[in-house]
Formats: structure tokens, sequence, C-alpha cells
């Protein structure tokens, strides 16, 4: 914020390569996700990581739209804004994955719980958009569901498979491995957002695709470094760069109705989802702690929605998210993006105490 067009005006917001580095970083942050799950663990707890994933999805979507609609905002315009509080970003997974608390069952979970809310979130603002610009449409909505049905088993089999039998053949060329990873993640979100999807959400499968072939790889070690030490930090760094303090702080008493609702059904949603799904598996408090601090933050998902919906008109022109939305959105992320990490510094750790090394597999 302090660096950016909003504060000193160092480094401008639509810098092209800038924002080329921003986008890699989110992608890479999920592809990395996806890399070091164990696969055993997380093939043992699908049923899970689907039920958390729409819990946790499904609460703060419902919580959200009744604030919205409660403040007087039309019945399309509050989906949206609970669809945009129902996704995550998991800032946090860098922080799990330095304790070596990746592979821990609740982690495991929760990464693919991740897969499913985001995609579940960006179904409902996908079906809301067309909607709300041209009436309701049920055949684009069935297309949508369809296009996702096909694409999650196309990248987890046919990539695994195909990208599998690559990785092999150039598996002593260390160059070539390197290239081939970046181009598996480039097409996955690509195909991703094709459909209407967030590209995190491919790079993610990509990841879960590919990662018995690429694990203890030196190519792939070399990719974390490049991401940990470039293109994740500028992620984060672009991010702050969206949000104006003093505008913010103008607009704070007309849009805090909106935000502070919108931040109560986030809060409150995710963790009756994470306290009802981790007393039901089992799981200790300062994992369930964990698992709903990683659902806090809004940022990739939601924010490349929320700027959809802010320049989609109606027939009469109106805005999907008009300005007021929007501001009360930034704050969201703002206060999310702080809240969540702190959060997750603070139970991951304990949740090392609690919960054993070799995650139980039931």
């Amino acid at each position: 914020m302090l660096s950016g067009p909003h504060g000193l005006g160092i480094f401008p917001h639509e810098h092209p390569v800038l924002k080329f580095f921003s986008e890699m970083g989110a992608l890479l942050l999920m592809f990395f996700a996806g890399l070091e799950l164990d696969l055993t663990l997380f093939r043992c707890n699908i049923p899970r990581a689907l039920g958390f994933g729409v819990i946790t999805t499904l609460l703060p979507l419902l919580l959200g739209t009744l604030v919205a609609l409660w403040l007087g905002h039309e019945l399309v315009p509050a989906i949206v804004v609970g669809s945009l509080i129902a996704s995550h970003t998991m800032l946090g997974s860098t922080i799990v994955a330095r304790l070596g608390a990746r592979n821990l069952q609740p982690m495991v979970v929760t990464f693919g719980a991740t897969m499913v809310s985001d995609t579940l979130s960006l179904v409902v603002f996908a079906a809301c958009v067309p909607l709300y610009a041209s009436g309701f449409a049920v055949a684009g909505i069935v297309v949508q569901i369809v296009e996702i049905v096909v694409f999650i088993p196309l990248v987890l089999l046919g990539l695994g498979r195909a990208g599998a039998w690559l990785l092999r053949r150039v598996e002593h060329d260390e160059e070539t491995y390197f290239l081939l990873m970046f181009g598996i993640l480039a097409v996955t979100a690509l195909l991703a957002e094709w459909i209407n999807l967030p590209g995190i959400v491919g790079t993610f499968l990509a990841g879960l695709a590919v990662n018995a072939s690429v694990r203890d790889k030196p190519a792939k070690g070399k990719l974390e470094f490049l991401g940990s030490s470039l293109f994740i930090p500028t992620f984060f760094i672009v991010r702050g760069f969206l949000i104006d303090p003093l505008a913010v702080m103008r607009n704070i008493s007309q849009d805090f109705a909106l935000a502070a609702g919108m931040i109560g059904a986030l809060v409150a949603g995710k963790w009756i989802a994470a306290e009802a799904c981790g007393r039901a598996f089992g799981y200790p408090l300062a994992a369930r702690r964990t698992m709903w601090s990683l659902t806090l933050p809004q940022v990739a998902a939601t924010l490349a929605a929320t700027l959809v919906a802010h320049k989609t008109l109606n027939t009469a022109g109106q805005p999907l998210l008009d300005s007021g939305m929007l501001n009360a959105v930034l704050i969201v992320v703002l206060v999310t993006a702080i809240l969540g990490p702190i959060l997750t510094q603070y139970y991951a750790s304990r949740m090392l105490e609690e919960v054993p090394k070799q995650a139980d597999n039931g």
C-alpha cells in the first residue's frame, strides 16, 4: 500500500511486468499446494475435503446474501456478495509449510476444500453475471456445470498420466524439466479461465496431477525457490496496490455497515464450518482454529470476481457491484488478508503440539 499508486507512487498498479509476476505468484502458490500434498492422505480424505469445502462455501454464501438483502440490495447483487466471501485464498499456506504441518490430515482436508470452495463460489458467480446482464439463462448454467465436471477429471487423470510420461522422458534434462513444469502450470490455468474458473483452481489440480512425478526432483526445488523468492512475494505486494488507505478511511463511514456485515458473515460462516467439520472429524481445538484461519483471507478469486462484477452492467447501465459495494469488498480483503495469516501463525504452531506428526488416515 505504501509503495503503490495510492501511497508514494513508486510503482504503478497496472504495470504489465508487475501484473504478470503477481498473476504467476498466485498460480504458483496453489501449484505448490498441490505438489506438496501427500496424495495417499489426500485420496483417503477426499470425502472430508468435499464435505468441508461444501459447508465452508454455503454458510458464508448464505450469510453474506442475507446481510446484503437486509441492507436493501437486490437479490442478484446480494447473491454475488455472498459468493465473493464464500471462496478463500490460502495465504497461510506458506506458514503451514514452513512449520512442516502441510501433510497433517486437517491441512490436507483444508487444501482440498479450497479447490471445492473456489469452484463452487465461482460457479455461483458465473451464473449471476449473465443473469444480471441479460436475464436468466438455464442453458448457460448447465454448460458451466458440464464444463467443470469434464475439466476436473481431465486434469487429474489425463494430465496426470500425460504429464508423468513427459516428465519421465526429460528427467535427466533439468532445464527442459523445469520448462515443462511451467508449461503444465500455464496450460491448466488457461483451461480453467476458458471455462470461467479462476486459474488457481487449474494449477492446484495440476499440482495434484503431477505430484508423484516431480517429488524430490531438483527442478522442483528450483521452481519453488524462484516462486517463493520472487513471484509469490510480488503477488502479495501487488494486492496491496489495490488498497487506497485514504479512500478506505473516507468510505468506512458510508460503507461500514456492508463491510462489517460481510466480515461478520465471513468470520461466522467459516468458523461454524471449521468447528462443525473439525468436531465431526475428531480434530483437536488448535487444528479446527487453523482450518478456520486458513479459510478467512479473501484475495485472489475474490478480487478477480469483484473487478468483473464492477464492470458488468445491466440493460439500464447499472453495475452489478456499485462503488459502495466495491469499497466494502476492498475493506474485507484488507482485513482478512491481515487477520488470516496472523491467526494461522498462532494456531498452526499449537496444532503441532496436539496433532501427531503422522496424520491419521482414518
